[in-house]
């Protein structure tokens, strides 16, 4: 374009400014998010989990690994050698000339801006005097001398440097490249040419050509697509999928195979490894298995490691890097298990010729989860979790005088006797034990069966969509022993009440404190008051003037028994009273009493209705909650004596029928309880009216022995009927009226004109 010129930068000054601001961008965010400050945080947090989870392996690993890693003195030393070089091109920048400087002739000539006409003549005639080529000056100062003292005394020349700040008028426009004139020039244009093909053409398509064809084999959950399809394709064969073919399956995944995962290493150590190992598990490795792909190398290394770390034996330090790599990845790969079991049985329940995985297949799943993290077979007993405990100890727990066989029966016995059992462990140990014991979990489950957006929430019909609301909550074991240790002095009170109010309860007679029970029962039942019902007649047997008898025999309005005092004070007040003037006001007073009764019940309704109108609204905000929140998935560390890596305490929550072995709703992974959670499960309702029985079931998936099963029942009523409240919208079914013919009328006219005539 005409008026433009475009400058390299031929002293490279400018360059200096576009590096040290690439190199500013790069080094800043770099320091704030890789500089290992997390470091001390890191130590400490360690230190407070030590008491606990010191014999942990994950934890010592975690130890040794921080001790021994360099890699945060490596991120320090290159962010330090960045910060470096950034200060230097600071400092080399900051120490620059301008190039541009603004043009003032009063500079130029030495004078002051505002000396006068007389004054910029005698200053121009001495320094022409003294810088005059002729006289032994500089051409180039005489030239500016000379253009200065035009821009001071020629009106042109004057007002072209007001306006465009410089005495020969506008200029063309330069634009400045922040790059070196060597970078453009003709002898070093193949190098520079080279050098950004090979950036542009080679690396980044490869780096981004590798990226790609890494990431579309894994699927969301950084699994592997093709271990994926194999757990399908066996779910699918075998729906009814027990423990041992569930192994197979697991580690036959490609993560173990070194041609799709370079994760996975074949050692030539196995050959000699794997065998031995195969010899001391015993029959249950199934070598003579030769179905594939269980019966490749990768798949039975994977299943002797695993297999070993179920059994707890011992391995030799050239394969147990390789055993760590098998463990870590086996709840990972459980979990895509489960998932694949929801969506077969989703497909299942949408389209017919899918065979739906029975409820004991993931169930196997989730059970092999927890065995994996705490290294234990299924039938072995789950006080193996806890430190310091043999085989040979539980026969001290199992016996007929404590019969312990589960964590919560070890929490619930007193102290004394606990420590009486567990004699064979030393104070230290049994501190320990007692420590780990009280980090274990405690959930306790709440179920809420509602059907949301439905007038009667609690009234289920037939296809409505259920929603179960289960609310979470997690404490720890030490809780439940202080709970204990708090109610056993009120106990001894309790029981010392009861034994000095023993001699007075001998002589009420059993039936009437059982009706005292029970008017209290009934008495508690009659604050929800309901819309009375519409009376029936009585039966023909009856009299008019006798009430009608209950079931149990008593008579309606005196339904229970009264104690002694009420019925002595309902004497007195019987024997002052009137009767006339009782059976005088008896009609007024029940007509009172009616217009009371419906309006109470008139509020009563209204107040349902609002109730049950805030909780559809608590509930929606709550799901609002649920999508715009993203929580953590840190919870609390698992005790495990023998994972290789941390674990965090996650549950799976869902509803199933037992009796048919079938999912309800699909299973909901809990990956953010740390106090409290609720959990919204919705599953539509059978088809067929009755009375169903299912279960909440809650897993853990690091624990064994902490699962909880909670009935639930559910009563499916016939759906209601559509009720047309539009009559308007109903067009009757009638024939269309004959519209009158016209020559009719005319011959009826012209008969009745002849007639007169």
């Amino acid at each position: 374009m005409a008026g433009q010129q475009f400058q390299y930068d031929d002293s490279g000054n400018t360059f200096f400014y576009f590096l040290t601001s690439f190199v500013g961008l790069i080094v800043i965010p770099a320091t704030y998010y890789l500089w290992p400050r997390d470091q001390n945080a890191e130590q400490l947090r360690l230190k407070s989990l030590r008491r606990v989870h010191g014999r942990c392996l994950w934890y010592r690993l975690r130890v040794m690994k921080s001790q021994q890693s360099i890699i945060p003195t490596l991120k320090k030393v290159v962010l330090l050698l960045g910060w470096a070089v950034f200060l230097l091109l600071a400092y080399k920048v900051s120490n620059l000339e301008r190039e541009y400087h603004e043009y003032n002739p009063f500079e130029i000539l030495k004078l002051d801006p505002s000396a006068s006409m007389g004054e910029i003549k005698k200053q121009y005639r001495v320094l022409s005097l003294k810088h005059h080529p002729d006289k032994g000056g500089d051409a180039a100062t005489f030239m500016k001398i000379s253009k200065a003292y035009l821009a001071l005394t020629n009106e042109e020349a004057r007002r072209n440097w007001k306006e465009y700040g410089n005495p020969d008028g506008p200029r063309a426009y330069t634009f400045g490249i922040a790059l070196p004139a060597w970078i453009v020039d003709q002898k070093n244009s193949m190098l520079v040419l080279l050098v950004y093909g090979l950036a542009f053409m080679v690396i980044l398509p490869v780096v981004v050509g590798t990226w790609w064809y890494r990431s579309i084999r894994y699927s969301g959950d950084q699994i592997l697509i093709n271990t994926t399809q194999l757990f399908m394709h066996f779910m699918y064969k075998t729906p009814n999928m027990n423990m041992k073919r569930l192994e197979m399956v697991l580690t036959a995944a490609f993560e173990f195979d070194p041609r799709s995962n370079k994760e996975a290493v074949s050692r030539p150590t196995d050959n000699i490894e794997v065998p031995q190992m195969i010899r001391e598990l015993g029959s249950v490795i199934n070598v003579k298995k030769k179905e594939p792909p269980f019966c490749y190398p990768y798949s039975l290394k994977a299943r002797v490691l695993m297999l070993a770390q179920l059994a707890r034996m011992e391995v030799s330090e050239d394969i147990e890097e390789d055993q760590r790599f098998v463990v870590r990845k086996c709840p990972a790969l459980l979990q895509e298990m489960i998932n694949v079991g929801c969506q077969l049985t989703m497909m299942a329940n949408s389209r017919g010729g899918v065979h739906a995985p029975r409820l004991v297949s993931i169930e196997n799943c989730m059970k092999l989860s927890q065995m994996v993290v705490q290294g234990l077979q299924e039938a072995k007993s789950p006080l193996l979790q806890l430190p310091h405990f043999e085989e040979e100890h539980l026969r001290y727990c199992i016996s007929k005088k404590y019969k312990v066989r589960s964590l919560q029966d070890l929490v619930s016995m007193k102290d004394s006797e606990r420590r009486n059992m567990l004699r064979f462990l030393g104070e230290e140990k049994y501190d320990e034990v007692l420590s780990v014991l009280g980090s274990f979990p405690h959930v306790t489950m709440e179920t809420k069966l509602q059907v949301l957006d439905d007038e009667d929430s609690s009234n289920i019909t037939a296809g409505s969509i259920v929603t179960v609301t289960v609310t979470l909550t997690r404490k720890k074991m030490s809780e439940m022993f202080e709970k204990e240790q708090a109610t056993q002095p009120m106990a001894t009170e309790e029981a010392s009440q009861e034994d000095a109010q023993g001699d007075a309860s001998k002589n009420k007679s059993v039936k009437v404190w059982q009706n005292k029970n029970k008017s209290t029962k009934k008495a508690a039942k009659s604050k929800k008051r309901k819309p009375a019902p519409k009376k029936k007649p009585a039966p023909p047997h009856q009299a008019k003037g006798d009430k009608p008898k209950q079931a149990n025999g008593n008579v309606a309005g005196n339904e229970m028994a009264l104690p002694k005092e009420e019925e002595e004070a309902g004497s007195d007040k019987g024997s002052e009273s009137d009767e006339g003037e009782g059976n005088k006001d008896s009609g007024s007073e029940r007509e009172d009493e009616s217009d009371k009764q419906s309006d109470t019940e008139a509020d009563e309704i209204a107040g349902d209705d609002e109730e049950e109108w805030e909780a559809l609204q608590q509930s929606i905000q709550r799901r609002e909650r649920a999508l715009l929140e993203t929580k953590s998935k840190v919870t609390h560390p698992v005790y495990s004596l023998f994972f290789p890596e941390e674990k965090q305490e996650w549950w799976w929550l869902y509803i199933a029928d037992r009796r048919d072995q079938t999912l309800v709703s699909m299973p909901y992974h809990v990956c953010t309880l740390k106090d409290t959670e609720e959990v919204e499960m919705k599953f539509p309702a059978p088809s067929k009216t009755g009375n169903y029985q299912y279960s909440v079931i809650l897993r853990s998936d690091s624990y064994m022995g902490l699962d909880q099963i909670k009935p639930l029942k559910l009563e499916v009523h016939e759906a209601k009927a559509m009720v047309d409240n539009h009559p308007q919208w109903d067009i009757p079914d009638t024939e269309e009226e004959e519209e009158p013919d016209d020559s009719d009328g005319i011959e009826e006219s012209e008969e009745e004109e002849e007639d007169n005539d």
